[in-house]
Parts: C-alpha cells; structure tokens; sequence
C-alpha cells in the first residue's frame, strides 16, 4: 500500500496521511475522496510516499481517486505552496479555496448550456415600440441588447411575467435558442483581433516595451491618468500574446467592472475564447469557466480576486488593473493579495506582469521608482481635457440635505445643456443613524460598534457590518419621543433632495442596493449612455473603471469623513478615490468639472487634486512613511484577536506579546482595541508586528504561529494577517 498525504479544507497547520492501493506520482494535484472521522470530504492529494510519522494501523484508505476531472499541476501547487508559506495559512484550505465550490463535492456532470441570442431583428428593436407599460419587456430588451447572449443560466431567477416576455421575443424572432457550444482555438491557429483606435506616443511606447518582454517574467507599473488608453495598452499586449498561442489573465477589482471590460474585450477578440470567473456567477458557470481555463480553451481569464489562483496551463501574460483597489486584498480567513500574488506567479512562471491605475498604491510607486518594476507613464487624455477640480468651502455654509448652492447652480446649469452629472457620496442608504434629539439616543447595531443605517422606503435600520435589519422604532427606546430624525446624507437622501430640486430630471441611484440583482448595473450602464439618465447619484461603484461620454459634472459630497480616520493609509485611500471619481468627467466633447464640498479646502490633499499632481502627492507622503516607519520602508502583520469580551482579547494578545519577545528580532506595538470593537457580536483587538527586514519578519512570524498553536487558546480565536492593508 501506498502512503499518500492530503490537504483538506480544515483550520488545521497539517496535511493528513492516508493509504492507497493505486496511487502514483502522477496524481499528484489530483482530488480524492477520504473518510475523516465519521464523515467524507474532498480534499487534493499533494504528495505520495512510503513513510508516514502515523503509525500504518491507524491511516485509513482512500476510498477513491477523482481522476475524471482534471489535477492541478505543479505550477499551481507551486503558487498555492507559497501562497500558504508566506501568508502563514494551512495548505489545505488555501489548495482547495483555489477550486471552484463544485470541485469541493462529488460532482455530477454538467449539462449541455442553452443559450439565447439576439437576432438581426433584436438588435433593431426599439424599447420605444413596445407599450409603455410594458416595463419587464422594455427591461429585458435592455439586458439582451447589452449582452447579445444569455446563458440559461442567466436567466434562472426570471418570475413569470419575465419568462412569459422571453417566450414572446422567442415567438417574434427577436431572440434564437440554442445549444451553447465552447469556443476555442488551438494554439497554431491565428487569431484575428478587431482593430482598435490609433495609439499615441505614450501608448505606443508602453505596447513596445511590454512585447519586449514577453516570454520572460518583468513587473510593470502602468501609471496613466483616466482616459489616457490604459485598456487599449491592455488589449495590444493581449492581443500578441494571443497570437503566441498564450493565455491572458486579467484581473479587476469588482464584479462591477467586469461586464463592461468583458463586453470591450468580446469585441475586440471575437474569435477567442474567454472566460470570467467573479462572485456573480453560479456554481455551475464557475465550474465551466474554471475548466475552460485549465483546459487552455478560454484564452482570456477576466476575473476577480480568486482569479488568481485559477490554473493557466498556456499563461503567457498576467494584467492587473485598477492595482491599487484594496478589494484585491481578502480581509477574512485566508488573508492574500491578489495583486501581490499576481506578481509572484508571473515571476515562477516567466511572464510580464501589467500593473494598471491611475493612482498607484504607494507600495507599487516606490518600486517603480526605485527601479524594482519598470514605469511606465500615459500623462494625457485622449482626445479630452483633464477636468478641472475646484473645492467648495462648506464651514458655516447654508446647505440644505448637505447639498450647497453652487453645487445645485452647477447641476442646473449642466442639465440646461442636455449633459450628465455624477452626485457621489460613498455611503448608501438614506441616513447613517437615526436620533433622538430629546435624549440623545442613536439607533446603534446591538452587534457591532457601528450605527444601523436608516433604509427607505421601507423604514428600516440596516448594518451594514454584520447584516442586521430591523423595523424603525415608533417611538424612541429610551425616552419615548416619537420624533426620531435621520442625521446626514446616504444616496437615497440625496437622489430624494436631488428629485426636490430637479422634479423633471432623471435620476439613477447607483449603489450596492440598487445594483443587486443580476444584470441589474449592466442595464443602467445601457441607460447612461443612451442618454435616458440626467443625474447619477452613486457611491463607489461609479468611481472607477467607466467611460460615460455625456457626464461632464461630478460633484463630491462628504469627503472629508475619510480625512478622520486613524489609518495611515487614508489620505492615500482618499486620493486615489476622489481621483478616480473626477477622473469620470469630461471624457466626452463636454469639459468636465469636478466640484468638491468640504471644511478644509486648503488641506494639501484637496491642493494637490487641484493641480492633479501624483508624483508630488506620492512623494510626499512616501517621506512621510520613510520618517515614521511605515510600508513600503518596513513589512508587517497583524496578529487579529477576538473573543466575546475585549479584555479576554487583550489577555491572549499580551501572552502572545511576551512569547514574541522571548523570540525577538522584531518589532513589537502594544495590543490595542480594533478600530470597530465589536463586530457580529465578538469583541475585538489586535497586535502589530513589523520589521525592516522582509526574510527576518517571516522566520519570526513561522516560530511565533508555530508557538500559538501550540497554546489552543479557549478564550480567544486569532488569526495572522501578512502585509496588513488596515489597521
């Protein structure tokens, strides 16, 4: 019998050994099916042998080989084996985190996909010829003329009236029903890729030197203001890996962003193959995708986060866009960087890596202008103006529901010439608490230290932390005053005052509630730019990423609330993101104004958006890090605790401090409360370690977790979080 060892998806620093009678070193990366304890799991067969530290009367058999589906090979085991080395996580959960949720389980064959195509016809139809109260027609015309093609898949959540409306398109020839078949090309195969628009000088020189480097691993960051082409550089380094027989892998931030890249990219590569994989996707498309991937038939990966571990066996280029977004960092459980992973698989697989953005992270700067990646920079617009950025002071300001009267003059004015605003406030809901002005009272969540946001029209306070919802209180719990009023602006307060003062406008709130269902943002990403929409009200989602030729005037509500925070990144955070918002006006051939409300216009940060100057703005602040010894000038981590009161928190983080300096050899902060305390009913606090020394960091922290394992504390749960994005 065979020894074999296994990763499973358990809590546990270990992998576990097992009998087989068949195994070999070829099915390494392979699933099998085990017993463990008095059930059965999924787990990754990772190693096969002749030894155990078990005694052999206690491993049990496999009970089978899964070789009908495809083994990670070992350029994925190698990226999953460090992954899980220097982010100080077990190798099972981070092995099979990396396989879609089906691939977990025993899974059944997939059924052939239906898909729904839009007709000649289809694309000629009008929502204007169809009854205005015909609302679910008019939307799912919408939908298919955005997306050309639905899956079945797509469509599983219609309720009757939207199925009834499916049928009749199908009647009307608007729409054709057919088996979806996998588009591929094999590797000798040349692809042809539509032609894109002109490049200039500063594309040109970007295209040149990534071709330069293909086939061997070089890190670039591509610093290119909005609108200066950066998914065209995108597109010409892609499109020559293809010709190359390779595989692309694109990464974006959000599910937000990836209809619209992957509408541009199906139009630019027609005859490729592509695949995305993101949160939105069903089970059963995520598994098909994924295996599109790893089969080498989809050509282009477009996906999120987790992306970054799907296997790519022809991977010839790796692009990271919008590189600074900290939604490439996972802030639960197995703790990565995208993005940083990004770079570290290119490198094990000798490929260039594009790092994207407009606003770099500092971390990415610094590297670049070091001389670690190559720089390379779009300083202009493309056939547009920067926008021009101006402050509106508010200290003392009259502004009724937060909005003053500049900004509305400014709105007016836009509206009489027939072009688009953008109203961005980074807070959904209608109100961020509910008070009492008798008492004092404030509608606080009973699980977090967070307030519970007021919700309308259903009258309902939500957490935005741990999900909590409950009805609004007649009357105040504490004094009974039924007088309870909402204190400041979320988006539906806004889009509200917005109707007030503008009743004939048309208003589109765009935020995580509105866009929830599916196909929900393509729809209004269609309604934009068909010019059906006069002012957008939105928070992040719109900041980034988008191309709205008719928008000319962004006005910024609430931004200094991001200048409060006691997170040394912040200011850099607010940068990135106010530049990213202004960045959505004045694409088209309107000029583009970005107006932003707040107390302190004369703060460096609003100066430097002014004369939208990054290098100074980075500079700047890198000194600032180099003096205080913050990243990129010293590495750290974060041992997390939390426990169901904080003083038990602090207790294991003060027995875990003098374990750690018995060790030395690093840095040591006291363990403190967490910024949120408590969160879904556990109290919380944390340790900060950190060192100048990346390799002398990690040799501590293999010791250290090694060590708390041991102590299998009780009282607290703890988890390590390597190159923390939040403190």
């Amino acid at each position: 019998m065979t020894i074999v060892r296994v990763g499973l998806d358990l809590p546990l620093a270990q992998s576990f050994d097992y009998l087989s009678a068949d195994a070999q070193a070829s099915d390494i990366g392979t699933r099998v099916l085990v017993p463990f304890g008095q059930r059965t799991m999924i787990g990754v067969l990772l190693d096969v042998g002749d030894t155990s530290t078990m005694p052999l009367s206690r491993l049990k058999p496999v009970i089978r080989i899964l070789r009908s589906t495809p083994a990670l090979s070992p350029d994925d085991l190698r990226l999953l084996h460090f992954a899980s080395d220097y982010y100080h996580y077990p190798l099972g959960p981070v092995v099979l985190n990396a396989l879609p949720q089906r691939l977990r389980r025993a899974v059944q064959p997939l059924k052939a996909e239906v898909e729904y195509t839009l007709t000649d016809a289809g694309m000629r139809a009008r929502a204007d010829q169809l009854p205005r109260r015909a609302r679910v027609k008019r939307k799912l015309l919408a939908t298919c003329q955005a997306h050309n093609t639905l899956t079945a898949a797509d469509l599983k959540g219609l309720s009757t009236a939207e199925r009834n409306a499916l049928a009749e398109f199908l009647a009307s020839g608007w729409l054709e029903r057919r088996e979806r078949s996998r588009q591929h090309s094999s590797p000798g195969e040349q692809v042809r890729a539509r032609a894109g628009l002109p490049l200039t000088a500063a594309q040109s020189r970007a295209v040149d030197t990534i071709l330069n480097s293909l086939g061997r691993f070089r890190p670039f960051l591509l610093s290119g203001v909005t609108g200066s082409g950066k998914t065209e550089v995108y597109l010409r380094a892609a499109a020559a890996v293809i010709a190359r027989g390779a595989q692309v892998l694109l990464l974006v931030p959000e599910i937000a962003l990836t209809p619209q890249l992957e509408a541009t990219v199906r139009e630019r590569f027609p005859e490729v193959a592509m695949a995305s994989l993101h949160s939105g996707l069903n089970e059963s498309e995520r598994l098909r995708n994924w295996l599109a991937a790893h089969a080498g038939e989809a050509r282009i990966l477009l996906g999120t986060r987790l992306s970054v571990f799907t296997p790519l066996p022809k991977l010839g280029l790796i692009i990271v866009d919008e590189e600074h977004d900290a939604s490439f960092k996972q802030t639960e459980g197995f703790c990565y960087s995208a993005r940083d992973v990004a770079v570290v698989r290119a490198r094990q697989r000798d490929v260039p890596v594009v790092l994207g953005s407009a606003t770099p992270s500092l971390e990415s700067y610094y590297n670049a202008t070091s001389g670690r990646y190559a720089f390379l920079e779009l300083p202009v617009r493309i056939n547009a103006r920067p926008p021009r950025i101006a402050s509106i002071p508010m200290r003392g300001a009259h502004a009724p529901e937060g909005l003053s009267s500049q900004l509305l003059d400014a709105i007016a004015q836009r509206l009489a010439r027939g072009e688009q605003t953008l109203i961005f406030i980074n807070r959904r809901g209608f109100a961020p608490v509910l008070m009492c002005h008798s008492c004092g009272w404030l509608s606080g969540c009973h699980r977090c230290s967070a307030q519970l946001v007021l919700h309308m029209p259903a009258r309902e306070l939500h957490c935005h932390h741990c999900g909590h919802k409950t009805r609004v209180p007649n009357a105040c719990p504490e004094c009974g005053n039924p007088a309870l009023a909402p204190v400041g602006q979320g988006t539906q307060r806004v889009e509200t005052a917005l109707a007030h003062e503008f009743p004939s406008a048309r208003i589109l709130r765009i935020d995580r509630d509105s866009t929830r269902p599916k196909h929900a943002w393509t729809t209004m990403r269609t309604l934009i730019r068909a010019r059906e929409v006069d002012i957008l009200v939105g928070t992040q989602i719109l900041a980034k990423g988008h191309d709205f030729p008719h928008l000319a005037l962004v006005g910024v509500l609430n931004a200094d609330a991001m200048l409060y925070s006691a997170d040394f990144r912040a200011s850099e955070r607010l940068y990135a993101l106010l530049t990213q918002v202004a960045g959505r006006a004045g694409r088209g051939e309107a000029d583009g104004e970005v107006l932003i409300q707040t107390e302190f216009p004369e703060h460096p940060l609003y100066g430097a958006l002014r004369a939208q100057d990054l290098a100074r703005f980075a500079t700047g602040l890198l000194d600032e890090r180099r003096r205080a010894g913050f990243p990129p000038f010293v590495h750290q981590a974060l041992l997390r605790a939390e426990a169901t009161k904080v003083q038990s928190a602090l207790q294991f983080l003060e027995h875990a401090k003098e374990i750690a300096r018995a060790l030395g050899g690093v840095d040591l902060y006291d363990p403190v409360p967490a910024t949120m305390i408590r969160l879904a009913g556990r109290e919380r606090a944390q340790l900060l370690v950190q060192s100048p020394s990346r390799p002398r960091l990690h040799t501590f922290l293999a010791t250290w977790r090694d060590m708390l394992i041991q102590e299998k504390s009780r009282a607290a749960r703890w988890t390590l979080e390597i190159d923390p994005a939040e403190l």
